[in-house]
């Protein structure tokens, strides 16, 4: 069996790896995944399976992840359904079910009993339309109670949704390797999306590459870069974070299509308290090879105001513009 060439770089000398250093992915899914560990969006790139859909499927934490628009258009979905399917029940009941929707066509009758379900289902009750018959009644209470508890379930999954602390954290498009006081550094930059005030934000960077170049299932390395700063107080603006690439750096002598051979990424955490709610947030992101731009540096985003304030561009965070020595 030929021998495996493992690069000297890798430093395969040195003391064995903290088991913790992988960042919980585990030794089969570092050595055998193929694709992006981390997605730039921070989720994560592992397809679970050997569960039921009720086993693996949370469904308040699905309506609390959801997209805004997302939502919406859910909520109006099923109320719109809801309402029809009642007004369905109520023309099923016969002509004499509903005083004031008797003696009509069948199209206008269920157009009557499909409003009387939203006056019903919102307890709005204009009085224009009731209901004259036991089965009527019956169907107006259990219609009654499904209001009361559907909206208590969108009220409080609205205000779970607005309580929720959700760092946004805006990561450049790109990253950079640019040159930085005499030497070279690894950079990318972010910003808060949101008017919120994030204090000690923590920011940590590992770089995971496989052992063997070019292998496609080989053991992958992670290496925790060191920053030039690691953490903010406060982080009001944009921060550019900075690994410089010095002697101590395990990207001192590598190009890029090192890393491209050994699958390289770059994958970022960050950690910092938000002052409105209270409590730590989270944010993370990831860079491939194909993500990092090699001599560039990042455009200015601060603007000159007349008053004296700092003014920051934020639609500047992805502008770059060639390096100089």
């Amino acid at each position: 069996m030929p021998d495996v060439a493992v690069d000297e770089r890798l430093t395969p000398a040195a003391p064995p790896q903290d088991v913790n250093s992988d960042l919980g992915f585990g030794a089969v899914v570092s050595r055998e995944s193929r694709a992006r560990l981390l997605n730039r969006d921070g989720s994560f790139n592992v397809r679970r399976t050997g569960l039921r859909v009720w086993e693996s499927l949370s469904i308040y934490h699905y309506f609390l992840t959801l997209s805004w628009p997302r939502f919406l258009s859910f909520v109006m979905v099923v109320y719109v359904a809801t309402n029809a399917l009642f007004g369905l029940v109520y023309v099923s009941l016969g002509d004499g079910a509903l005083q004031g929707a008797e003696h009509l066509d069948a199209m206008h009758r269920y157009a009557k009993s499909f409003f009387f379900s939203v006056h019903t289902l919102a307890t709005i009750g204009y009085g224009n339309v009731v209901p004259a018959t036991l089965s009527a009644d019956v169907v107006v209470t259990l219609e009654s109670l499904v209001g009361i508890l559907g909206f208590a379930v969108v009220a409080g999954i609205v205000f779970a949704r607005f309580a929720r602390p959700v760092a946004r954290i805006v990561f450049s498009r790109n990253a950079v390797i640019a040159p930085y006081r005499g030497s070279r550094a690894f950079m990318f930059r972010i910003v808060n999306q949101r008017s919120t005030q994030l204090v000690q934000l923590e920011a940590r960077v590992l770089l995971a590459r496989r052992r063997v170049p070019g292998a496609r299932t080989a053991d992958r390395e992670f290496v925790q870069l060191e920053l030039e700063r690691d953490h903010v107080v406060f982080f009001p603006l944009a921060w550019t974070i900075v690994h410089p690439i010095d002697e101590r750096s395990p990207l001192r002598d590598w190009t890029e299509e090192d890393l491209r051979e050994c699958d390289a990424e770059f994958l970022i955490l960050l950690n910092g308290f938000d002052e409105t709610f209270s409590q730590t947030v989270h944010a993370r992101s990831s860079y491939k090879v194909q993500d990092v731009v090699w001599g560039a540096r990042f455009a200015s985003m601060f603007n000159p105001t007349e008053d004296g304030v700092v003014s920051v561009d934020i639609r500047k965070l992805d502008d770059l513009e060639p390096a100089t020595v």
